[in-house]
């Protein structure tokens, strides 16, 4: 059995893992950008108590 037709390069992992960082970075930044959670929060009541 010859298993070196599964193994990739340094190179390739780096690329792939580069990939998915770009991706999860995008997806975050959306989720959290400042903008979208100040739209989403609740607006302050008038006697000062958040909860």
């Amino acid at each position: 059995m010859n298993n070196n037709q599964d193994k990739i390069t340094r190179k390739e992992a780096v690329k792939k893992m580069g990939k998915y960082a770009a991706l999860t970075a995008l997806g975050t930044f959306m989720i959290l950008s400042p903008q979208k959670a100040q739209a989403q929060s609740a607006p302050p009541s008038a006697d000062g108590v958040s909860f």
